[in-house]
């Protein structure tokens, strides 16, 4: 028998205290005042879910922020997952993208600080992002299968989800644009007794929907 998990994915909320500069995984608030978006979520996101964060605070200030508007008053606890934190930059995290790419020159990516396959000095590539999002991701559904799991992360977390339903490469990955506060739905289809998920499948419902869009429906896009 086949069972469906269903992923619903959210970015942070803004992060302004960085000063405009490359913040990466820098563990630093967000800003939590847009109401109206955090209530357009909570009309969407179910009540009886399972919800994950990374382990830095904005994700946990987002996931509160949306709990907040919600009518259920007994939610479970979250659960960091360390390995679905945002990609390292290292030492090009407090740099201005004017800095970086003053130093780049010609080697600045058209979506992203660098190509998917290169690790800035002290810190991580893409790929590797998307490697331990991937085993994050499996982790999850074999722990919850059948269940709603909303997971409150980060942009290039949520292009590697994303990636990993769509088969896409690491490079188109970097294309694809993930607003703050936006939904990202992901359907997972295992067999019950399929540790390894060898015949797994994928449904994609939404990828980057703006809460505002779909508040008047109270419903997610399909």
């Amino acid at each position: 028998m086949m069972t469906q998990t269903r992923w619903w994915w959210i970015r942070h909320a803004p992060v302004t205290e960085n000063n405009g500069t490359i913040y990466g995984n820098q563990d630093l608030n967000c800003d939590c005042s847009n109401e109206e978006a955090f209530k357009a979520l909570a009309s969407v996101v179910p009540s009886d879910a399972i919800w994950v964060t990374s382990n830095l605070k904005r994700t946990k200030q987002t996931a509160e922020a949306v709990q907040n508007q919600m009518t259920a008053s007994d939610f479970p606890s979250f659960t960091e997952i360390p390995e679905l934190q945002e990609q390292c930059f290292g030492d090009w995290q407090g740099m201005t993208h004017k800095q970086l790419g003053e130093i780049r020159g010609e080697a600045w990516h058209r979506f992203w600080l660098a190509p998917a396959a290169e690790a800035p000095p002290g810190g991580e590539s893409f790929e590797a992002l998307m490697e331990r999002t991937s085993t994050a991701i499996d982790m999850l559904n074999n722990t919850h299968k059948g269940r709603d799991i909303i997971a409150v992360t980060h942009g290039g977390t949520i292009r590697a989800a994303v990636a990993k339903a769509l088969g896409l490469t690491s490079e188109k990955a970097l294309g694809l644009t993930i607003g703050n506060l936006s939904l990202t739905k992901l359907d997972h289809y295992g067999a019950e007794e399929d540790p390894i998920q060898a015949h797994s499948s994928w449904g994609v419902d939404c990828i980057n929907a703006e809460p505002l869009r779909f508040h008047a429906t109270k419903k997610a896009p399909q």
